[in-house]
């Protein structure tokens, strides 16, 4: 099996979307939700992305956005992809030369099935923890048999609570294409340990 893509999402430090790159991130998350306790002005973003090595895509998550803040932020910053995780409909960048992930909630089998099922080919499914009040970063694991059930059928990101201690077994049940990590990694909500951060590529590497 290809080694999954990790994605490091809540980034508000400079070096820490530094130290995720040199780790060997392939991608970075800015939050642009401002309701977060990881939001990042869409400014301080892009003096961040400017830094980033060229293999290393920046990505911008929105709650519910307008398509113009999404067109603007993405613009300002220089963002390679949107990753939408509100209750929007999952083509509503259609229009934008961007490519997008959009997230689903994990419930049972068959309504998580429906939902995935739901999302058009041409968007990456990302599968996270349900929480209609902190949408993402809540630090809780999914059920893996679902998300394996969606993964054998579609590329996914696998998000959810994953963690140095949790995520070799994560990607061995799942085998997602990608994961996304942020609360696992974490000091507090926005600062990630370096510590932490480091063992979770290790553990990438022996999964």
């Amino acid at each position: 099996m290809a080694r999954a893509k990790v994605k490091v999402c809540g980034i508000t430090r400079r070096d820490d979307a530094l130290r995720a790159a040199d780790l060997g991130a392939s991608a970075v998350g800015f939050v642009f939700w401002p309701r977060s306790p990881r939001y990042v002005e869409p400014e301080t973003a892009a003096a961040f992305a400017r830094e980033l090595p060229a293999d290393v895509a920046p990505v911008g998550v929105f709650v519910d956005p307008a398509v113009s803040d999404v067109r603007r932020i993405a613009e300002l910053v220089g963002l390679a992809a949107v990753q939408l995780h509100g209750d929007e409909p999952a083509t509503l960048c259609d229009g934008l030369p961007y490519r997008v992930l959009k997230a689903v909630a994990v419930a049972g089998e068959t309504t998580t099935s429906d939902a995935a099922g739901r999302v058009p080919g041409h968007i990456t499914v990302l599968l996270d923890a349900r929480d209609p009040v902190r949408r993402g970063g809540t630090g809780r694991t999914v059920d893996w048999r679902v998300a394996a059930g969606v993964a054998a059928r579609r590329r996914i990101f696998l998000a959810g609570g994953l963690a140095p201690e949790n995520v070799g077994a994560a990607l061995s049940t799942v085998r997602p294409y990608g994961i996304d990590v942020s609360s696992g990694v974490e000091e507090q909500p926005g600062r990630k340990d370096a510590g932490r951060l480091r063992e979770f590529f290790e553990e990438v590497a022996r999964a």
